[in-house]
C-alpha cells in the first residue's frame, strides 16, 4: 500500500463539536500513529499540522431489553493547525 493509500485510509471521519474551536478531530484507524496522522493531514489538506494529540476513546456498554452489548472502541486524534492555517472544507 502506498503512502496516499494509506493516508486515506488512516482518516475515517472528521468530528466537530463546538469544543472543538482551534483543533480538528479525526476518527481515525486504531493502529495509526501520531506521525502517521500528522503526515496524512498535510497530505490530504495540504496544510502545516503544529501538534497531534491521539486516544482511545472506549465504547459504551448498551442494554436494550434483556440483550446486553458493548460498542466498539474507537481511537481519536486532535489535530492543532500551525498559526494562521485552516481546512477550508471545515470552515463553513
Amino acid at each position: 500500500m502506498s503512502l496516499q493509500e494509506r493516508a486515506f485510509t488512516l482518516l475515517r471521519r472528521c468530528h466537530i463539536t463546538e469544543k472543538s474551536i482551534g483543533v480538528y478531530i479525526f476518527e481515525v484507524s486504531k493502529d495509526a500513529t501520531k506521525a502517521e496522522v500528522k503526515r496524512a493531514v498535510e497530505q490530504i489538506f495540504e496544510v502545516q499540522v503544529k501538534s497531534v494529540n491521539t486516544l482511545i476513546a472506549k465504547g459504551k456498554t448498551v442494554i436494550r431489553g434483556r440483550m446486553r452489548g458493548k460498542r466498539s472502541d474507537w481511537k481519536k486524534a486532535y489535530v492543532t493547525l500551525a498559526d494562521g492555517q485552516s481546512i477550508r472544507e471545515f470552515e463553513e
